[in-house]
């Protein structure tokens, strides 16, 4: 029977500019009840702690709610659309989402968090520190909050991985009716974050997750290029 387990990484205290991630997150899963880590376990890290270890936090006017509109346009590749104080993006890597992931929850009050400049090395150097330090081999997914087009409710969905698929490619293989797939892509890093986030929560401060019993064939070099889908392919861009 396949199983998959989640849970939480408790005792991660507030993050800031300049600390290694991957240090705090061995520390923290070093024993019980978070760890040992052990090979093939995916980290989930959300994007929030990336950002301010890497120090992508700018001032804003904490009285003007509006204030990080600047910053919006500032870190978009072009504006998709607008709808009063609403702007969806599409950042410089490629995300299509609203107010370029800029976020003003879990960060101190007068200041905005910006998304990562590189989350795949953001989560390439965990993988690497977590290997040095504790001889395992682990997945890594940063994680952001997005919403989704025609559906209503936000979801977990990832914006970085090192070490795990981003897409596993059914395609050509048999379905269980012996059928032959023939469109069938699935996104394994994003429907792994969103595991993450149901053991994490949105207001628990607990940036971290631990997911075990994946399936090994998922486990292999990756990018969000595999994520991404260009805008060659894209019907609504």
């Amino acid at each position: 029977m396949a199983r998959l387990m989640a849970w939480s990484v408790e005792g991660i205290g507030e993050i800031v500019p300049g600390q290694q991630l991957g240090d705090v997150i061995v520390e923290a899963c070093s024993a019980e009840p978070n760890g040992p880590l052990r090979d093939n376990d995916v980290l989930i890290v959300t994007q929030k702690i990336v950002s301010k270890a890497e120090g992508r936090l700018v001032p804003i006017d904490a009285d003007d709610p509006l204030s990080h509109k600047v910053l919006v346009e500032q870190e978009a590749a072009r504006i998709v659309r607008r709808r009063g104080d609403l702007i969806i993006t599409e950042t410089k890597h490629g995300f299509v989402c609203a107010n370029s992931g800029i976020d003003l929850s879990n960060v101190e009050r007068g200041y905005a968090a910006l998304l990562p400049l590189d989350s795949d090395r953001s989560a390439r150097r965990i993988r690497d520190i977590v290997r040095a330090k504790l001889g395992v081999t682990v997945g890594v997914i940063v994680s952001d909050t997005f919403g989704r087009p025609w559906r209503k409710g936000l979801t977990d969905v990832a914006i970085g991985v090192a070490g795990i698929a981003g897409v596993v490619d059914l395609r050509g293989t048999e379905d269980a009716l012996g059928r032959m797939m023939q469109v069938t892509e699935v996104c394994i890093a994003d429907e792994l974050a969103s595991t993450g986030e149901l053991v994490m929560g949105k207001s628990n401060g607990v940036p971290v997750a631990v997911i075990r019993g994946g399936d090994p064939s998922w486990f292999r070099d990756s990018s969000m290029d595999e994520i991404v889908r260009p805008p060659s392919e894209d019907l609504f861009r």
